[in-house]
């Protein structure tokens, strides 16, 4: 196993007994036989484990002595706050677990990501560098493919597809390119510089998904879900603004703020009439004519 998979499996362990002590993450390390061929956590291991931790993830793994000696996170905060973080230690968690039940690799049904895991790598190290970078692409919509050069300012996924926000040296603006239309990437030796005021959250804080509709302003958007949707509302937010106005029971209204784009429209067509747009007007308008569109498709079934 790699060091990398060690340090979170610890990390994970820790999180989720909230405090243990160092024989209990013995026995649990060595429980698992794939990954420690069933040797014992020894301390001096240990204890390099936890200066590794918080080298490359700022994570601090204190000790309670008062009460017996149990071991915690002493700034969880530093996880939960951090977005990048805590998806990366719970992407591991989950390849961790499923790595202890290989067995069961027959009834663990995962989505595959259709991009270039290539293409993803040689881009975040052109990112590090501030490195220009060609690439190849073909839109889905075109005959033949184009090669461009690109600054990448950062990269997003969503909906199991990886995408690029970069500036287009041709062109003279900034675009989103999908990694699964990438053909080819080729670093340059050609460097760039982050515009000062440019902030990856911030940029996407009043999308949807990765639509930037330039034409399309952030507004208020109530949605009503009936109650047998209000709950996977309630538990996978759309969106990091939505917030609940009331439950009444046999819905619930919520509220957000975002453009509301192409693909947040589809998104409210995925779950039919378990959700119903009740403002703005404009957007109800938007909504009623995609079902009138739909209707006319079946209306001479």
């Amino acid at each position: 196993m790699k060091q990398l998979q060690k340090y979170t499996w610890l990390i994970d362990t820790i999180r989720r007994a909230g405090k243990i002590s160092h024989k209990d993450l013995s026995d649990r390390w060595s429980s698992n036989k794939d990954f420690s061929d069933g040797n014992k956590l020894h301390r001096a291991t240990f204890n390099r484990w936890r200066d590794a931790i918080y080298d490359q993830f700022g994570i601090m793994i204190d000790c309670q002595k008062v009460g017996g000696y149990l071991y915690y996170i002493s700034n969880p905060e530093d996880i939960d706050e951090d977005k990048l973080k805590k998806w990366m230690l719970d992407s591991f968690a989950v390849g961790n677990i499923i790595g202890e039940n290989l067995s069961l690799k027959g009834r663990i049904l995962v989505d595959e990501i259709p991009s270039g895991r290539n293409h993803l790598t040689s881009i975040l190290e052109a990112m590090k560098e501030n490195q220009v970078v060609n690439i190849t692409y073909r839109p889905f919509k075109k005959l033949h493919s184009y090669t461009f050069p690109i600054e990448p300012y950062c990269v997003k996924l969503f909906e199991n597809r990886w995408y690029v926000l970069a500036h287009n040296l041709r062109y003279g603006d900034v675009r989103l390119y999908g990694l699964d239309r990438v053909e080819s990437v080729e670093t340059t030796s050609d460097t760039y510089q982050l515009p000062k005021d440019f902030d990856a959250s911030d940029y996407f804080t009043t999308a949807y998904g990765i639509v930037i509709g330039y034409d399309v302003k952030p507004e208020r958007i109530v949605i009503r879900a009936n109650k047998n949707h209000k709950h996977y509302l309630k538990s996978l937010p759309l969106h990091h603004s939505q917030c609940l106005i009331e439950d009444c029971g046999e819905y619930a209204d919520f509220e957000l703020y975002l453009s509301p784009t192409y693909d947040f429209v589809m998104k409210l067509l995925q779950v039919g009439s378990m959700i119903e747009v009740i403002s703005p007007a404009s957007l109800r308008k938007t909504m009623k004519g995609w079902i009138s569109d739909m209707y006319e498709l079946y209306e001479n079934d």
